[in-house]
């Protein structure tokens, strides 16, 4: 039985990653500067920063016991999806891996949340079959559900409730069990793992290896905290590195046991139990680049059965590298400025701004597509700059007195001082140069990407590189220079910079979606790899309906939060990277600081660390400042 669609289409339900603002902050003023772009015009005084104090991060392990079993010819293949309220609204936080054929499943995708213990942080679990590769809830059979406070996990630590059908009848004898574990700790590892002469395990081939990592519980029994990829068709595989908290895989215990279980994977999910070996941090901290540690992995069975049985197979541990994962707010403590700069597109495919059809046409309300898309982005954005002094630039528009094209034009017509007082300011410089402009093409993306990371390659000479920055470009989707656009986007990925772009209207986005490199790495016209994925894309369409109502008063949150808050791509380079001279207080692998969750402060800061952004000198001394900050 699926779960009614009608449920999922109640206006009260909006599907978004949601977030968190934590720890209001005043940063002390600027000095006056020359322009940078997001880097505040001179003079500008100092604003708060984010609204409510977060007492700490807590990381949530989800397992089911007895869930209903919905297939007919094989068992459910269950799904976790966690959602939190706000305002009245269920969104949509983030959903665990599915685990196949299991009526018992232990999913290993955790959910990390801010705590905040003055407020009743309501939480819904919910648990679906997946029967197809959709993304829409409606296309899977529904499990049950559990609501709670988020308070109530943390006090109890561990609990297991019953599951819900949306009636309010139990579903079945389904269980939930949610454990919680606080993320006081900022230390992370990561470990880079091999397989070497394992048992083969399939009859027509070789073996599928993967790795269950598990550390014990205050209940004695072991609890899952990490699972490898799948290597097919191997009985040598090379697993990908990955990270996790250091408290999520042994509380950070150096000497605390862990369980480390390798399987054949089978599709049916009845995987084959390869072997298993104990190990702790203080004996995998032993292997070192070029200098790996071998651990032997047992099968007990054949052990006792087998006379003169050796093990069967062996792991080999690459590397073990230990490193602080330094929050949002370390950063911005540490003197780290964010650097935003809005691109407005200004081309003859949006229409005449005079006609009602036009995107950019102002209605008797006072809006229009890009007044929206500004609204709800630059809201969120604007917190994370100090000042709240934008530069706003346009492109594809013929500029008074010649009528030349400019692809690069302050849109308050002040070359020297583009800057614009919050998005108020915003809104109003885009508005009155709409009479003043005309529009017309074409849509090349390439200078204004060129501009700030002009400014951007200038940050990175500095002796620590204290400024990252973030281009937003509206748009209404059609690039004409895409090979320069690429280059230009290449050529950026080198540099402290991300890029959001948020698409208005109903044009085909497939370019767009091109340069957002999340299926695969972005190349240039020349063949060149871009260092990092800096582009994120979001269609502005698919968020309208989230708007409070008509006119700026009732802008739309949805955009604003699901690039702002939850999608940007903040990257970072080794801190060997050849802009700064000094290194940075620990190294970190790339990842996404925003993927699709709440803005979080580790991701950031391991970009950070690697872009040779430390925190300051007294960071974690601070008075009043506790060494592990929340995270924004």
């Amino acid at each position: 039985m699926s779960l009614p669609s009608s449920l999922w289409r109640d206006p009260s339900i909006t599907m978004l990653r949601a977030g968190a603002d934590c720890q209001e902050l005043l940063l002390p003023p600027p000095t006056p500067m020359a322009y940078i772009p997001g880097g505040g015009a001179p003079g500008a005084g100092a604003t708060p920063l984010g609204s409510q104090h977060c007492v700490c991060r807590v990381e949530l392990s989800v397992s089911g016991q007895n869930l209903l079993d919905r297939d007919v010819t094989s068992k459910s293949d269950p799904f976790c999806v966690l959602f939190t309220e706000n305002n009245g609204r269920w969104m949509e936080y983030d959903r665990t891996e599915t685990a196949v054929n299991n009526l018992n499943p232990a999913f290993s995708k955790k959910f990390v949340l801010d705590y905040h213990f003055e407020e009743v942080q309501k939480l819904r679990f919910a648990l679906f079959d997946q029967d197809r590769s959709s993304t829409q809830l409606e296309e899977h059979d529904f499990l049950g559900q559990f609501s709670c406070s988020l308070g109530t996990i943390v006090s109890s630590k561990k609990i297991t409730r019953p599951l819900l059908l949306m009636n309010d009848k139990p579903a079945g004898k389904g269980l939930i069990t949610i454990a919680a574990q606080e993320l006081s700790d900022n230390r992370v590892i990561t470990l880079s793992l091999a397989g070497r002469k394992l048992d083969k395990k399939d009859l027509f081939g070789k073996s599928d290896p993967f790795l269950e990592f598990y550390k014990p519980g205050d209940d004695g029994k072991w609890m899952l905290v990490h699972r490898t990829e799948v290597i097919k068709y191997t009985l040598d595989p090379v697993w990908k590195p990955f990270t996790v908290p250091l408290v999520s895989l042994c509380d950070g215990d150096m000497e605390k046991p862990i369980q480390v279980m390798c399987y054949d994977y089978d599709n049916d999910g009845g995987h084959d139990f390869i072997g298993e070996f104990q190990t702790s941090v203080s004996q995998m901290c032993m292997a070192r680049d070029g200098v790996p540690l071998e651990l032997e992995c047992i099968n007990p069975k054949k052990q006792r059965k087998k006379k003169g049985y050796k093990n069967s197979g062996v792991i080999v541990l690459r590397s073990c590298k230990i490193h602080r994962d330094y929050s949002f707010l370390d950063y911005i403590l540490g003197g780290c400025q964010l650097m935003f700069t809005v691109g407005i597109d200004f081309t003859a495919s949006n229409g005449n701004p005079l006609d009602p059809s036009s995107l950019h046409y102002i209605n008797p309300l006072g809006t229009n597509e890009y007044l929206s898309a500004i609204w709800a982005v630059g809201q969120i954005i604007q917190d994370y700059d100090s000042d709240k002094m934008f530069p706003a630039l346009g492109f594809g528009a013929q500029l008074p007195p010649d009528w030349k094209v400019s692809h690069e034009f302050a849109i308050n017509f002040n070359p020297t001082n583009p800057f614009c007082s919050g998005v108020d300011g915003i809104a109003q410089a885009y508005s009155a140069c709409l009479p003043h402009i005309r529009f017309y093409g074409p849509t090349n993306f390439s200078p204004i990407v060129n501009h700030v990371a002009r400014f951007a390659a200038q940050a990175t000479q500095q002796q620590t590189a204290t400024q990252y920055f973030i281009l937003l470009i509206i748009t209404d989707g059609v690039i004409s220079d895409m090979e320069e656009t690429r280059h230009a986007v290449v050529q950026a990925s080198k540099l402290p910079m991300s890029i959001i772009i948020v698409g208005v209207g109903n044009a085909d986005f497939a370019a767009m979606e091109f340069l957002d490199g999340d299926s695969r790495r972005l190349r240039s016209h020349t063949g060149e790899e871009a260092a990092r994925d800096i582009v994120q894309f979001v269609p502005f369409r698919e968020f309208r309906h989230v708007s409070g109502g008509p006119g700026l008063e009732g802008r739309p949150q949805g955009p604003g939060d699901h690039c702002a808050r939850s999608r940007v791509k903040v990257y970072m380079l080794p801190h060997s990277a050849p802009w700064t001279s000094s290194g940075p207080c620990c190294q970190a692998s790339p990842q996404a600081m925003l993927t699709d969750k709440a803005v979080t402060g580790p991701a950031l800061s391991h970009q950070l660390v690697e872009y040779g952004v430390a925190p300051g000198p007294e960071l974690g001394s601070r008075q009043g400042v506790p060494k592990d900050l929340p995270s924004i």
